[in-house]
């Protein structure tokens, strides 16, 4: 229907009507008049299809070892992700949303990526620095370790029986043995201490 022949009165109908129908809010009539007239103006005209894509290649050919080909325009290059956002405007996902693929479709040649890989490894990235000073990493072997020691170390506490820790005690604390030799006794203190001796003399 075109838009000078399109009646303003058949649109306040409709809107009027609907509006006694379902409760609008005051912000909302504006909204419902605009959808109103706008579907009127839509009548009597041919429906367009969507517009059919069609691939440059087919998604199974997209993806080689070396190299990786674009479903719009044919492009081979190892990755495709500077491609398509400087060249078709897209981003990953809606590259992926267009042609309708999964998550899981390369965007990159597989043996661009192992190269990659292999020449962040040899340079050390995606490691953490070894820090001078650092106390070493506990592990389940030096946890298994330590447990052991301790084991040990009970079983010999039990072992140690309490009369030989108390003789063991005894030992650490008695004072040693005098090793003075006692002054030998006069014969006078001899002869008082033993009256036989007196007889004889």
């Amino acid at each position: 229907m075109n838009n000078e022949v399109l009646d303003p009165h058949l649109t306040a109908k409709i809107v009027s009507s609907y509006v006694r129908h379902h409760t609008v809010g005051a912000n909302q009539v504006s909204d419902v008049i605009t959808s109103v007239h706008g579907a009127l103006t839509q009548l009597g005209r041919p429906i367009q299809p969507e517009e059919v894509r069609t691939p440059a290649v087919s998604v199974r050919r997209s993806v080689h070892h070396d190299y990786v080909i674009c479903l719009d325009c044919g492009y081979r290059g190892k990755t495709l992700r500077r491609h398509i956002a400087t060249r078709h405007g897209l981003s990953r996902d809606d590259y992926l949303k267009r042609w309708g693929l999964k998550r899981e479709h390369r965007l990159t040649a597989p043996a661009y990526s192992e190269q990659r890989s292999i020449t962040a490894k040899a340079l050390g990235l995606g490691r953490k620095p070894s820090i001078k000073g650092a106390k070493p990493a506990v592990t389940a072997t030096s946890v298994s370790t330590d447990a052991d020691r301790k084991s040990e170390a009970k079983s010999t506490r039990r072992r140690s029986t309490p009369s030989a820790a108390k003789s063991a005690d005894g030992a650490k604390g008695a004072a040693p043995r005098s090793t003075r030799k006692r002054p030998p006794r006069s014969r006078v203190a001899r002869r008082e201490n033993n009256p036989s001796l007196v007889e004889r003399t």
